[in-house]
């Protein structure tokens, strides 16, 4: 055992040698490029003392981002994240003027420009060369890995070498069925083809079909806490409150979890020695990293940017990170610039701020994730959920079918072969499972296709004024016909929308993906379609009657939840033969299980007075959705309702043969009996599966047949 400490310390100090010689080495050809970075005196140095003073600025230059960086970078977590990357670059850049200026008789000089570019190269030199030596030394690699996303982790205790495997959830955002096929076809994710095909494939792929809302908020919240009971969008207004919740906004998600917890009196999947990572929610988690929904909290116990820090505090990553964000946004602007020469559609304005959250989404948000979830598996931890948001943001304005989005995968299909070869290492086996939360669906957005947003059609035909140019188009015009007709009397000619127009008087109307809510403030509880029709009595046919919508969800007085269609068609959710009749309604094109889960979400207490589906071609797929997106989901219609779930074979099949894999709560149960399976009964059962007798949870097989590596 000594000689091997005395054989790692020499390895050590091989390494932090060699680093030294390289970083000296590269200061040195920088200083003969670049005519505003200087290592000799203004009269001139022999070349060996100005290997001396390469020598010396190398290593002060290490020595500061060894000590100063990581106090730097915490400081800097009070900077929003989205520009933190950006950061870096100038605090290396700062960090290696102040390393000149150490050097003796004021040898080295830089503008600080040139500082900048010199820190980032010599930041991602040393990086590769450390990274290089590494590779033959396991436990050097482990231990680096480890320190980058878990300087803050747990401190000794069991490391997982228990002979009992760890799980790993790897959620790949927004990512459908069908495109992760299309991807595997086209052989851009090698990784997860040579798992699902060859000789001896190792994981089953399993569709599964989610709730109305396809949306993150609505299928993490189900998978995470085995609930998502009222999420009936991503964004929803609610009326004792008067407030609007959006499932990206820390409050919210916060919100949305203590009222799943609430309703499910557990925790979550990952109660047992859990980590959460880049999620919305934290799943019960101990260990937390860039999880919305403990974002808004302050103090100590506020864990949510631990990501950052444990990542940044590597001035090498920061810097190789900040080099790839500039990368991702040259890169979105070119692929734009060529998407509007070619003519494509449909399209989106991709300008503004997108090409930098882009960028945050594809490179920061991915780099400290994947950081984290190395970390994890050499921390031997027992359960692991982590999200990749990449693909999703950019197929919401590529196209979930482009080729910008599909390049996406095949860099995140590299991210995933790290994490298969880094579980090599760790201190236990790992069972990697991964899915989506949902899909998307393609399409025209409703605005372009039709010349006005849904909330535009929503007041026109409500009598209301619209804004000139969504008056002219041909669906204002039919709606305020139809508003004369109803009232038999004029309605205001067209003019701009009011700038303070009265509070409490107009419809609350808001989108998530291709899914429209309306509600209106001054009805008490949920109005009913009898009611909205004594106040607006031209407005439903309007939107039932429109070709860019699908179906209406309402409550009628007299026949509870009720889906209107075209052409005066209704469906009757709570009739007893509704299910008999459903196929030959509205529903009918959004396929087997629509009815059920729209009278699902017509059940909970802040479903919008009005549910608006838009309309969806069962032969394209295709949406409309009532954003500013080409890519969408948040309703029912084509590829979005149907995500994947790809598990090894040493875990139990998802569903018994023939059966179907329905809603995120679902998939909640299904991942929790897969950590009885790995781990035992030490993981909490959830309350449905302790009202089973012992032994006859579903589906669950004995923990011995899905012992060994995956």
């Amino acid at each position: 055992m000594v000689r091997g400490r005395w054989r790692s310390a020499g390895s050590a100090v091989l390494r932090v040698v060699t680093v030294w010689a390289v970083s000296t080495l590269t200061m040195l050809v920088l200083a003969g490029a670049l005519p505003d970075f200087q290592l000799k005196a203004d009269d001139g140095d022999s070349i060996t003392r100005v290997a001396l003073t390469a020598v010396w600025g190398a290593g002060a230059f290490g020595l500061l981002g060894a000590l100063v960086w990581p106090l730097a970078v915490r400081a800097l977590l009070l900077v929003p994240a989205l520009v933190l990357g950006l950061l870096a670059f100038f605090l290396n850049g700062s960090l290696l003027l102040v390393a000149l200026s150490l050097i003796p008789d004021g040898r080295g000089e830089a503008d600080p420009e040139t500082a900048v570019v010199v820190a980032a190269v010599m930041s991602a030199v040393a990086s590769a060369t450390s990274g290089a030596l590494a590779v033959r030394d396991d436990e050097a690699y482990r231990r680096r890995l480890s320190r980058l996303a878990h300087r803050r982790g747990r401190q000794g205790g069991d490391d997982g070498r228990n002979g009992l495997p760890g799980t790993l959830f790897l959620q790949l955002d927004g990512v459908g069925h069908d495109v992760l096929l299309q991807a595997v076809a086209d052989g851009l994710m090698p990784t997860v083809a040579g798992r699902l095909g060859g000789e001896e494939p190792t994981h089953r792929l399993t569709p599964w079909r989610t709730d109305w809302s396809s949306q993150t908020g609505a299928s993490q919240l189900g998978i995470l806490h085995g609930s998502n009971h009222d999420v009936p969008a991503f964004r929803w207004y609610e009326k004792e409150s008067g407030e609007v919740v959006v499932s990206s906004r820390p409050a919210s998600a916060a919100l949305m979890q203590r009222r799943a917890i609430s309703r499910t009196a557990d925790g979550g999947l990952l109660t047992f020695d859990g980590a959460s990572r880049g999620n919305l929610f934290s799943g019960g988690a101990d260990q937390l990293a860039l999880v919305l929904s403990i974002a808004a909290r302050r103090g100590r116990s506020n864990r949510s940017r631990a990501g950052y820090f444990a990542y940044f505090s590597d001035p090498a990553n920061a810097v190789r990170t900040a080099l790839s964000f500039v990368a991702e946004v040259v890169r979105e602007i070119a692929q734009s610039t060529r998407a509007r020469l070619r003519g494509d559609s449909p399209r989106v304005k991709r300008g503004g701020l997108y090409p930098f959250i882009r960028a945050f989404a594809t490179v920061v948000q991915r780099d400290i994730v994947v950081a984290a979830v190395l970390g994890d598996m050499l921390a031997g931890r027992t359960a692991v959920y982590a999200d990749l948001v990449a693909y999703d943001e950019v197929a919401h304005h590529s196209g979930p079918h482009s080729r910008d989005a599909l390049k996406v995968l095949e860099r995140l299909d590299r991210s995933l072969e790290l994490i298969v070869k880094v579980a090599e290492h760790a201190p236990r086996a790992y069972r990697i499972v991964l899915l989506s939360d949902h899909g998307q669906s393609p399409g025209e957005t409703f605005q372009s296709a039709y010349g006005l947003t849904l909330a535009n059609l929503v007041r026109a035909g409500c009598g209301l004024p619209v804004p000139r140019r969504a008056a002219r188009t041909t669906s204002a015009s039919e709606a305020r016909d139809a508003v004369r007709t109803a009232l038999h009397r004029p309605v205001p000619d067209d003019e701009e929308e009011p700038e303070h127009p009265e509070p409490g008087t107009d419809p609350v109307v808001l989108a998530s993906g291709n899914l429209g809510l309306i509600s209106f403030p001054d009805a008490a509880g949920r109005a009913t379609r009898e009611r909205i029709d004594r106040h607006h009595p031209a407005l439903l046919s309007t939107l039932a009657n429109h070709p860019g919508i699908g179906f209406l969800l309402v409550r009628s007085e007299e026949h509870g939840a009720l889906v209107l269609g075209t052409g005066g068609a209704e469906l009757r959710l709570d009739a007893d033969d509704a299910d008999d009749t459903a196929g030959a309604g509205p529903l009918a094109v959004f396929g087997a299980g629509a009815a059920d889960a729209v009278r699902r979400t017509s059940s909970f207490p802040h479903v919008a007075d009005i549910m608006v589906n838009s309309w969806h071609d069962p032969d394209t797929g295709r949406v409309h959705a009532f954003e500013e997106q080409i890519g969408s989901h948040g309703g029912l219609g084509g590829e979005q309702a149907r995500p994947f779930l790809m598990s090894p074979y040493t875990l139990s099949a998802p569903v018994a043969d023939g059966g179907e894999l329905v809603g995120a709560e679902q998939v909640h149960r299904v991942l929790r009996r897969w950590l009885r399976e790995c781990q035992g009964p030490q993981v909490p059962l959830t309350r449905e599966e302790d009202s089973q007798p012992e032994g006859e949870t579903e589906g669950q097989i004995p923990v011995g047949e899905s012992a060994g590596q995956e």
